[in-house]
């Protein structure tokens, strides 16, 4: 799989060959988001820039960002602006890998707390952690979250 700087790069290219307006500016915001990232690396010491799942943390803020705009025109009766923001969401999740099933959620919280021998809501942040590494992009850890701190504390 080709990296997700590479994917984006190449959508941006194949959008400004499309004419498609709504798409360019959606996928500049991306690259944008990337490259501001990336300063902020440098500027800790890592001159590497980001990686793909420092990339996948990106994106899923930008999708958090855009649902609670989206919520909030809709909640001002700016329908139009809402649309706009569920537009955005479109494109931006076209590079977040599927999203889990709840069956899948649910099997995954299992396997994270077996695999760190976690007994007590103390082992939490292990159990949350060992998702994270493995399931970036995938799900929202802060449902997730809830449910892992049920499963322990049950």
């Amino acid at each position: 799989m080709t990296d997700l700087r590479t994917q984006v790069s190449t959508a941006t290219k194949q959008a400004m060959r499309d004419k498609d307006q709504a798409r360019l500016s959606t996928l500049r915001l991306i690259n944008a988001a990337i490259k501001d990232r990336d300063i902020a690396a440098r500027g800790e010491g890592n001159d590497g820039g980001v990686d793909d799942a420092e990339v996948l943390t990106i994106l899923g803020k930008m999708v958090k960002q855009r649902r609670e705009s989206a919520k909030t025109y809709e909640e001002g009766g700016r329908l139009d602006l809402a649309e706009r923001e569920l537009q955005e969401i479109t494109v931006i999740e076209e590079f977040l890998p599927r999203a889990l099933t709840e069956a899948e959620v649910t099997q995954a919280i299992e396997e994270a707390v077996a695999e760190v021998g976690a007994g007590s809501i103390r082992d939490m942040g292990r159990v949350m952690g060992a998702l994270k590494a493995r399931y970036s992009g995938q799900m929202d850890f802060g449902a997730v979250g809830a449910r892992v701190k049920d499963r322990l504390a049950g």
